[in-house]
């Protein structure tokens, strides 16, 4: 008790925070989102997400040259697909010589030690917008789910070492392990986004991608924010059917359901932290309102604090540089 006990006395320096300090940020919490498309020579800034580009192959060889010399060794791969090969099957996410398909190989053969994940989900294939296929105006699960699970075996044959089903479709974790199973890809791993909420947060992804849906919304399959026990049934669910690595997906106003996920499961907890979020920080700090570098820090340190090991965050190169 006070005065035997002072706890300022861990904090008088800087010397004993970092001695005593908790959470330690790391090049290696870090999966790098990046964004792909057609062309060559292309490095085109995101105009709701400042300083952050899509990249065409060649110029993704490169990029992954830089981030693996940064020390970030993990990259979740995004394409933006040509209008004229979308439909409302998914056909081109089948392809073998396809955007994403070749993007995998290229990550690859620029460094093969690189971990890539890749994202499953039909919105970008869409011509509706949607992650799923349409019939009736309605989300199809289980005609999605087959698609969705091809998908993954296509990305696994490209040389994938994770697929990252984010479309929240009921059982499609069981659909896709079985078919990577079936077909002896048994250690492809599936990163799962099981915790995906409605957001608002998501609007510059969109941008990026041009995947906003059509109609309606996607309420009908991603969680409503006001729920907190569905995100753990959802979760617990998916570990069930063969997921590796959970997700929760966005990050900052969901930091109670990654500390509740992480309580619940015995696998790696990931966190997005989403292109709402990066341009906000982006936006308020080019007003000069906050410290970009130490709001970003805190924020970083707020979602590891909460339970999270991985961290896909489009923060992740600013923060390198910054703790190197």
């Amino acid at each position: 008790m006070y005065p035997l006990r002072r706890n300022r006395r861990l904090r008088s320096s800087e010397t004993i925070r970092s001695l005593v300090r908790e959470t330690i940020i790391s090049p290696n919490d870090f999966l790098v989102p990046l964004f792909i498309v057609e062309g060559k020579g292309i490095k085109e800034e995101i105009p709701s997400m400042p300083n952050y580009y899509r990249y065409s192959l060649d110029l993704l060889a490169s990029e992954v040259k830089e981030l693996w010399a940064m020390g970030l060794k993990s990259v979740l791969l995004f394409v933006k697909v040509p209008e004229n090969l979308k439909d409302n099957t998914g056909k081109e996410a089948l392809n073998s010589k396809g955007l994403m398909q070749r993007a995998i190989q290229t990550v690859k053969n620029a460094v093969p030690e690189m971990l890539v994940m890749t994202d499953v989900a039909l919105d970008p294939y869409s011509s509706y917008g949607h992650d799923g296929i349409v019939k009736d105006g309605k989300i199809s699960n289980d005609d999605t789910n087959i698609i969705l699970a091809e998908m993954s075996l296509s990305h696994a044959k490209a040389g994938a070492d994770f697929v990252a089903p984010s479309d929240m479709m009921d059982g499609r974790i069981f659909e896709i392990r079985t078919l990577l199973e079936e077909e002896g890809f048994h250690d492809t791993g599936i990163m799962s986004y099981s915790a995906k909420y409605a957001s608002a947060f998501y609007g510059p992804f969109r941008d990026a991608l041009d995947s906003a849906p059509g109609f309606g919304d996607k309420k009908t399959y991603q969680m409503d924010p006001a729920n907190r026990e569905e995100a753990i049934k959802e979760t617990l669910m998916d570990v069930e059917e063969g997921a590796d690595i959970v997700m929760v997906k966005p990050g900052l106003c969901y930091l109670d359901i990654v500390r509740e996920v992480r309580n619940a499961v015995d696998v790696p907890v990931a966190v997005y932290q989403v292109s709402g979020e990066y341009a906000m920080l982006k936006a308020a700090a080019e007003k000069g309102w906050v410290d970009h570098d130490a709001v970003m820090m805190e924020q970083i340190t707020a979602i590891k604090r909460a339970g999270a090991h991985i961290i896909a965050s489009y923060f992740a190169k600013d923060v390198v540089r910054l703790i190197s």
